[in-house]
């Protein structure tokens, strides 16, 4: 059975079916800008937007950048503020008419990547990072998810370690990858001090240039690329929908 996968982004909104038996596509994804301000009223319509795109009738995995808990987020780093309290599972629900679940964006990614991807069979602690905008991340022990960890946010030389390391930050710096991925690895470094992860799982666009970078990367854990790329939140988010309203 396929369930509607929709992933919620600082600069765009893209949506796709899903086999979440397969972990695969099975339509080409449509990608709509995220509106500017990307206030609740607004992102919502877009995400309506995709679904009736697709024709779409039956529940709907949606990934959003913050904490969530019980479809409110608690966060906004890269999205309006207003986000903040508002419970998008219900105000997405009501656009689209259709039933919902809204996660974090990171954690579908990670749960797409733990069942289909590079950390699928893989038992121990598993941290994925996806560098974007910001850092996103995902902490699996056992294969089990433990929600909104918001690595990308842990202070590092007195500031978010997203706005030193983020993929974002290598553009606007104009950093060579032999800087960028000095900072990348100070960030895996405090990562390997607090959870002693046995598997780094690199995300995010810039992982396709992984060769680029990794050779800068020094830890105990080993440290692969992810294998889902941009596709991993639609497919988290739709698999999430599936364990929701199976």
């Amino acid at each position: 059975m396929d369930f509607l996968g929709i992933d919620i982004g600082g600069s765009g909104i893209k949506g796709a079916p899903v086999d979440v038996k397969e972990g695969k596509l099975t339509a080409e994804r449509h990608r709509i800008e995220t509106p500017v301000p990307s206030v609740p009223e607004a992102v919502a319509e877009v995400v309506a937007q995709i679904g009736q795109h697709f024709k779409w009738q039956g529940p709907i995995g949606c990934t959003f950048p913050a904490v969530i808990k019980n479809g409110v987020a608690y966060s906004a780093a890269n999205v309006d503020p207003s986000w903040i309290g508002t419970n998008g599972e219900q105000l997405i629900a009501q656009k689209t008419g259709q039933q919902v679940v809204l996660l974090n964006d990171a954690d579908a990614a990670g749960i797409a990547e733990i069942e289909f991807g590079a950390g699928k069979g893989r038992a121990g602690v598993v941290i994925l990072l996806t560098f974007g905008t910001g850092i996103g991340s995902a902490i699996f022990v056992d294969g089990k998810l433990v929600p909104n960890t918001e690595f990308g946010h842990m202070e590092v030389r007195g500031k978010d370690g997203e706005h030193r390391a983020a993929a974002r930050i290598r553009e606007e710096e104009v950093l060579t990858w032999k800087k960028w991925g000095k900072r990348v690895n100070e960030f895996l470094n405090r990562m390997e001090v607090l959870f002693s992860p046995d598997l780094f799982i690199i995300g995010g666009g810039v992982s396709k240039k992984h060769a680029d970078f990794f050779k800068f990367l020094k830890t105990r854990a080993e440290i692969v690329p992810a294998k889902m790329l941009n596709e991993a939140g639609i497919i988290g988010a739709a698999m999430a929908a599936a364990q929701r309203f199976k």
